[in-house]
């Protein structure tokens, strides 16, 4: 049998019809966050002060970055699981989070402070934060990453890097409940710098796992995204 003879009898036995990769990357993140939110409530839970912390706006603006940045790496992500995408256009969405920190630093910065700028960069649970915000994003990381695998991604490293950044994001919102420390400059530093870990692990681990789509560009550039779509399936299994 020829390959043209092979491509489309392979079609033809490809009776189901993929799932859409955000439906699949919906599932698997709505799988995955129960565990987080055990972990969460487990080791951590709520800040005392909630209710009182919920009229700061500062305590509200921690949310509003952390799930600025959840979906707009969502939004990313599902743009880079096609063969032919890249982070043009699509990227400066994971700049609205940073823009919202500086608003929210430069509107601190006009206010009368109680204490100085270096007490509240460094705060009280920089630790905690370093250590949680990554913990309570790995179930999250795994199901973004299975997610992604149904899809195509073109550098499976980029697209790795960009579902650390989605499951850091509300991981990240999941701490923010229980953070005491309020100030946009402790938020700038911290949670940067703990995102920026989980990106790294998404990164290396999306090398390893989608890395087999990534030889799916040319196939789908070569026939069309079906034909590729039902050959790659049937190799897969």
């Amino acid at each position: 049998m020829d390959t043209d003879q092979l491509i489309k009898t392979l079609a033809a036995d490809n009776s189901h019809r993929a799932r859409p990769v955000g439906f699949v990357l919906m599932l698997a993140l709505l799988a995955a966050a129960p565990v987080s939110l055990v972990m969460f409530f487990g080791e951590l839970g709520f800040r005392p002060d909630i209710m009182t912390a919920m009229r700061n706006p500062f305590f509200d603006l921690k949310f509003a970055v952390t799930l600025a940045l959840a979906v707009s790496a969502i939004a990313v992500s599902l743009h880079l699981s096609r063969p032919e995408a890249s982070l043009r256009g699509f990227g400066w969405y994971l700049f609205i989070p940073a823009g919202l920190l500086v608003a929210g630093i430069s509107g601190e910065m006009m206010m009368p402070q109680r204490m100085p700028m270096m007490t509240r960069l460094v705060g009280n649970n920089s630790k905690i934060c370093m250590t949680a915000i990554p913990l309570l994003s790995l179930p999250l990381l795994a199901a973004a990453l299975i997610g992604l695998r149904h899809g195509a991604p073109a550098r499976p490293a980029v697209a790795g890097a960009i579902a650390g950044m989605l499951s850091a994001g509300f991981a990240a919102t999941l701490y923010a409940s229980h953070c005491t420390d309020d100030s946009p400059l402790f938020v700038a530093t911290w949670y940067t710098v703990a995102t920026a870990l989980v990106t790294a692990i998404g990164a290396l681990a999306g090398s390893k796992m989608l890395k087999y789509y990534a030889g799916s560009f040319c196939c789908c550039m070569r026939w069309k995204r079906s034909t590729c779509c039902a050959v790659e399936g049937r190799s897969r299994s």
